[in-house]
């Protein structure tokens, strides 16, 4: 059977433009999503078989990684750069957007827990493992929070920082994910 249907692509953005990294990833997000969509049918159809164990394992191996590096690049790093670049003029709508996209941060690291779950028991050929209702909920969950930063918070930032602060931003990006070369120079951890 082929599997290719049961995993997506999105395309490749590098650390020198954060933000279309950052965009990169909402579509890697949406890939894994749509191959969550995708296992529950399959998973009626054809029970635990191996591209079931095979989808949620590279499900959970993204949502476990990347994901939460995405999480961590948004709130370590782009949300305080943009509140500095607001300092002292009203940015009051700005916090008000990064302290909401915060909270539903949390709203789906908890949902995520619970579906993490349900696919590890798919993983392991329970073919029972996975809840249509929490499937659903946790797509919409994500689906909301990246409609917010397409729409609201990465306009904004392509209009606040500058190549100095995006940079930064870059570099940080990278090394969260131990990525020790850059622009072909090896750097130690924490340069």
């Amino acid at each position: 059977m082929r599997t290719d249907h049961l995993a997506g692509s999105a395309s490749v953005a590098g650390f020198e433009v954060p933000l279309e990294m950052l965009s990169a990833c909402h579509g890697r997000v949406e890939a894994q999503c749509a191959t969550l969509r995708r296992l529950l049918p399959h998973v009626v159809t054809y029970g635990a078989d191996q591209d079931a164990q095979w989808a949620a394992s590279r499900v959970m191996r993204y949502f476990d990684t990347a994901a939460k590096d995405h999480h961590a690049d948004e709130e370590q790093d782009l949300f305080p750069a943009l509140l500095e670049s607001m300092a002292g003029s009203g940015a009051v709508d700005l916090h008000d957007i990064i302290t909401t996209l915060t909270r539903q941060h949390r709203e789906i690291e908890t949902a995520w827990r619970q579906l993490r779950l349900s696919l590890a028991r798919l993983e392991n050929g329970d073919p029972l493992g996975l809840d249509a209702n929490e499937v659903e909920a946790f797509i919409q969950l994500y689906e909301r929070h990246i409609a917010c930063e397409e729409e609201e918070l990465l306009p904004m930032a392509k209009q606040l920082l500058n190549d100095e602060i995006l940079d930064r931003i870059g570099r940080a990006m990278r090394r969260r994910r131990s990525i020790d070369n850059i622009d072909g120079l090896a750097l130690r951890p924490g340069s």
